[in-house]
């Protein structure tokens, strides 16, 4: 029997899945396809020694998409800037991304730490991005709703106890070490969204859960791959897929569209990386050549992790003196290597090809 979608779905059925509901040739195939390509990007990740660079550049990138995906727009600009500036005169939409950042870089910590998440680490990345500690839902009305024409399309579970199984059941089967599939990821995602555990940043949630289940199952050493890109290229999809599942059975489209954008995923993320090394490298001769008397791989990297940088940067982690520091980034300044931005009473120098690059 169908679920009602004006009622709420305490119904929704436990993990796993009966495997015949997904066990079509072509979802094993993209499942290769997938697992092919992802590990490739595992490989080409190593290409750059210092992995901050990809981590801040890939995961900043990655806030912003997960945050436009909830209509949270923020420019890449005022994020390098929130990232580098002190005070809090970020507006509400760049705070918010910056909160998903946080939430992000801490679950990648607990999985490095503890090689497993637990419903309590779930509600704490929740409550990072929201900034709140409403936690679990207590109480009922909470619906999915057309956004064009109000109707209502699903109504999550809205028993506490009921949730909160649910997420246990689902913590489980997410740090199961019997099975790394991809396939996988799209089933723990498929629930997560339909468990719709918090009032807010539900959405959010679950796609940190998506890259860090890569880390967890060893797919990926950083957090690289992010779906959200792929998910705003295909929003319309995305939310169907969803209510097939819940509504008709229908597994086999959902895991293909999560297995296809892991694959598409993760070749956009290759060639972006091949062309941050490309630029890196440049920039490390260009800075041997013309500026030879400060160089060091330490500057030139530190100007990819933080491609808006300021002296403090310079001083914390190269051990140099403001005055040093100064003058390092008005020589690169001089020689067109970086830009100079007058932001109230502080000097940003800007890599401004690599902000290029990255707002491919």
């Amino acid at each position: 029997m169908k679920p009602d979608p004006k009622i709420p779905y305490n119904a929704l059925p436990k993990l796993p899945p009966q495997e015949e509901k997904y066990s079509s040739v072509g979802l094993w195939k993209q499942e290769a396809a997938a697992r092919a390509a992802i590990a490739e990007l595992k490989g080409m990740a190593r290409i750059i020694p210092n992995q901050s660079i990809l981590v801040n550049a890939i995961a900043l990138q990655e806030a912003q998409d997960s945050s436009e995906v909830e209509n949270i727009i923020t420019t890449q600009d005022d994020l390098y800037r929130a990232v580098s500036m002190t005070g809090d005169k970020n507006s509400p939409h760049t705070k918010e991304v910056m909160n998903y950042r946080e939430a992000l870089f801490t679950g990648y910590s607990l999985i490095h730490d503890k090689g497993f998440l637990t419903v309590n680490d779930v509600i704490m990345l929740q409550e990072i991005i929201v900034k709140n500690n409403a936690g679990v839902r207590k109480m009922p009305g909470t619906a999915l709703r057309n956004d064009r024409t109000g109707e209502v399309i699903y109504t999550p579970p809205d028993d506490k106890k009921t949730i909160e199984k649910l997420l246990d059941n689902l913590m489980i089967y997410f740090n199961r070490n019997d099975d790394d599939s991809l396939i996988k990821l799209a089933i723990s995602h498929y629930q997560f969204e339909s468990i719709h555990p918090f009032y807010d940043g539900n959405g959010r949630t679950g796609r940190i859960l998506n890259v860090l289940y890569l880390i967890l199952k060893g797919h990926l050493d950083i957090p690289v791959l992010y779906l959200s890109r792929y998910i705003i290229k295909h929003k319309n999809d995305y939310y169907r897929l969803l209510r097939e599942v819940t509504f008709n059975g229908n597994w086999d489209e959902w895991i293909l569209y999560i297995l296809t954008g892991i694959e598409s995923t993760s070749r956009e993320t290759i060639d972006k990386i091949q062309n941050i090394k490309l630029l890196l490298d440049d920039t490390i001769q260009k800075v041997k050549d013309t500026s030879g008397n400060i160089y060091s791989k330490e500057l030139v990297e530190l100007l990819f992790e933080n491609p808006y940088c300021k002296i403090e940067h310079l001083v914390s982690r190269l051990g140099v003196e403001r005055k040093a520091a100064s003058r390092y980034l008005k020589n690169l300044e001089e020689k067109g290597i970086l830009n100079m931005l007058k932001i109230g009473r502080e000097n940003i120098y800007i890599n401004t090809e690599l902000m290029k690059l990255l707002k491919v």
